[in-house]
């Protein structure tokens, strides 16, 4: 079947809340996928940082295939092999205490709001139904109603209310208006280390050993939303660690399972973990054998290759190739490792034609908050591999 034909399907069957670019994608290996029609493509995206590992990495393949003929799914009625295995691999890499798993992204945003929130009621005697989360304006941290209810995008909220109470906004990157908004009723504190759907927006250094000391002096339970920063992207494990900081709770997902299956979780200690009681939380798919033999091997061949190294490296080789990109179409250049924000001016009339452009020419990006292109290729991207992708943005953004 030929794209039209299969977006023509799309189109009349599948419910109208994306606007992908028109590209029917059939396989992929490493930075590259192809098309239905045999054309290849850089894959610049690594769906929104799920592939840091590059698409269909071979040993988490095979672990996936060896683990589904023993035992994919038990549910947490009983224990399974490789779910201890999976919590003591996580909390020795990332020097965590407890592990509570999970399966998106957004699921983990909404176990640790439960978890800090009854966390604040025993341990901060917080009055019951006061509990208070300090946010970010500009934030992403999913999709469900609660998470929608304290974004500052209007379009993610509009017709979807009445929302979850409970919730205060400040502008990100702004330690003292952090410290304004602390409340004997503050319970925590949650933000991305790099704004991403925002737009890669990248705080001043010193920002994240600001709010660190502001949490720990005020009783506040810091959360890094690491889910898109986590793992390797910005070329640290936890983009945490380029500050030297460790957040009481962080969140990961996406490349946890090098983009094979759905695996997420809530990474802290047992002060706020343990809260939860036998039947106060779960989930059917949280924690599956297959799930954690994934996120072993995904997080194992991450480390094992480099690949956090790598992301370093070639990070600051491809914006400094971006740099030396001379367009009046270019307002700023940002980013850490692999996570790269380039920002057009207004009269360019937004980055989603530049995208269609690059797709054209061989080249998979994304448009975020309408003028800002994010380049994010998996963590094994080489030079040669850059200096193509280089070419191509050139001849787009300065023909």
């Amino acid at each position: 079947m030929d794209t039209k034909k299969i977006i023509a399907l799309e189109n009349q069957f599948g419910a109208k809340n994306y606007k992908p670019l028109d590209v029917v994608l059939e396989k992929g290996s490493g930075i590259w996928v192809w098309d239905v029609e045999g054309k290849k493509y850089m894959d610049c995206l690594s769906a929104y940082s799920a592939v840091n590992q590059g698409h269909c990495h071979p040993k988490i393949l095979k672990k996936m295939a060896s683990q589904m003929e023993k035992l994919t799914i038990t549910s947490r009625a009983f224990r399974n092999n490789q779910l201890s295995l999976f919590y003591q691999d996580l909390c020795k890499l990332t020097h965590s205490h407890m592990v509570l798993p999970m399966n998106s992204g957004a699921e983990a945003v909404e176990t640790v709001i439960k978890a800090v929130r009854k966390w604040g009621y025993q341990l901060k005697n917080i009055p019951d139904g006061k509990a208070q989360i300090i946010v970010c304006d500009n934030n992403f941290h999913g999709r469900t109603l609660t998470i929608v209810g304290f974004s500052s995008e209007e379009q993610y909220k509009d017709g979807f209310g009445p929302f979850t109470p409970g919730f205060v906004s400040i502008p990100f990157g702004d330690a003292k208006a952090l410290e304004k908004a602390i409340t004997p009723y503050t319970v925590a504190f949650m933000v991305e280390p790099i704004q991403g759907e925002a737009g890669v927006i990248v705080p001043k250094e010193g920002y994240l050993k600001k709010i660190r000391k502001i949490c720990s002096q005020n009783k506040v339970v810091l959360i890094f939303d690491e889910i898109q920063t986590g793992l390797g992207r910005t070329g640290k494990l936890l983009a945490e660690e380029h500050e030297d900081v460790e957040s009481d709770v962080t969140l990961i997902g996406k490349a946890l399972s090098g983009g094979c299956y759905p695996v997420s979780a809530v990474l802290s200690n047992e002060e706020v973990l343990g809260v939860f009681l036998p039947g106060d939380h779960g989930s059917t798919f949280g924690g599956n054998p297959l799930a954690c033999a994934v996120a072993r091997e995904a997080v194992k061949v991450l480390i094992e290759e480099n690949m956090i190294e790598n992301a370093a490296q070639m990070g600051a080789y491809f914006q400094s190739g971006l740099k030396k990109i001379r367009s009046p179409l270019i307002k700023e250049i940002r980013g850490k490792g692999l996570m790269i924000g380039v920002e057009l001016k207004k009269e360019a009339g937004g980055a989603r034609s530049y995208c269609e452009q690059l797709m054209e020419k061989g080249l998979l990006c994304k448009e975020t908050h309408i003028h800002v292109i994010r380049f994010a290729p998996p963590l094994v991207i080489t030079k040669k591999d850059i200096d193509w992708a280089l070419e191509r943005i050139s001849a787009v953004l300065a023909p």
